[in-house]
């Protein structure tokens, strides 16, 4: 076998694969958005008092999670266009985000749904005698707790996301993966343009395996003691100072 190292140092050292990486960047950080926002409310949904809700939940996750997720990606694409007669004509960016949005919101509504279980209900109910509203209790109470929880496997999605966007190339979405389908195409050079495709994902992997180390740390065990643990769960995540209290 012949490297070519020429085309390889050549096309990793060109600017060709910058924009497809920062798409492929803002498709991972867009759908997971989508997918932690309908995964909270899933998870919402499946520990409800109502029957036919936490149903439908179930059939939802059961779906998502049960149909392939190039199927779901192609669905969105082509066949919601065939459904509405083309008066529903998704670009294709925006169809990628929403199938692995979507796909994802099935995952992340049991992750969220074990880390919202994890709390003592007790501390509802204590809440609760305290006067405090249900979005206060969530909010201040158990979400900062069940995070500590949720976090960890979801930047496991978060790192799962980033390569499924490979998938868009189908599609026709100027993602890494797409980029280096084109080069090959026309080089022929397909080992040495895919030790470049791999090195960008490595890259992007590395940065949200920082973040996500990051994050943990912040939710992990409180240093300081009950004055870390009265913060609410934006002021811990965006490094909000906590209220001053009094003795």
């Amino acid at each position: 076998m012949h490297f070519d190292i020429q085309v390889f140092v050549g096309t990793l050292l060109s600017s060709v694969f910058l924009l497809p990486a920062l798409t492929t960047l803002f498709v991972t950080l867009a759908a997971m958005a989508l997918g932690i926002a309908v995964g909270f409310f899933g998870a919402v949904g499946a520990l409800s008092r109502w029957t036919l809700v936490r149903g439908l939940t179930r059939v939802y996750v059961g779906l998502f999670r049960g149909v392939p997720v190039l199927v779901q990606i192609v669905f969105w694409y082509d066949a919601v266009a065939e459904m509405t007669n083309n008066d529903v004509n998704l670009p294709a960016l925006v169809a990628g985000v929403i199938a692995l949005g979507m796909h994802e919101g099935a995952y992340m509504t049991e992750i969220i749904r074990a880390g919202l279980m994890s709390v003592d209900p007790g501390q509802r109910d204590a809440a609760r005698a305290l006067g405090m509203t249900a979005p206060m209790t969530m909010r201040r109470i158990i979400l900062p707790q069940a995070l500590r929880i949720i976090i960890p496997p979801t930047g496991n999605q978060f790192i799962s996301m980033l390569k499924t966007t490979s998938l868009l190339f189908t599609i026709a979405v100027n993602e890494i993966f797409g980029k280096g389908s084109d080069i090959y195409s026309q080089n022929f050079k397909y080992f040495e343009v895919l030790c470049v495709v791999s090195l960008w994902y490595l890259a992007l992997t590395a940065l949200l395996t920082a973040a996500q180390t990051r994050i943990e740390r912040r939710f992990g065990t409180p240093a300081g003691g009950d004055a870390e643990r009265r913060r609410g769960v934006f002021s811990r995540l965006f490094g909000f100072n906590a209220p001053a209290t009094t003795a």
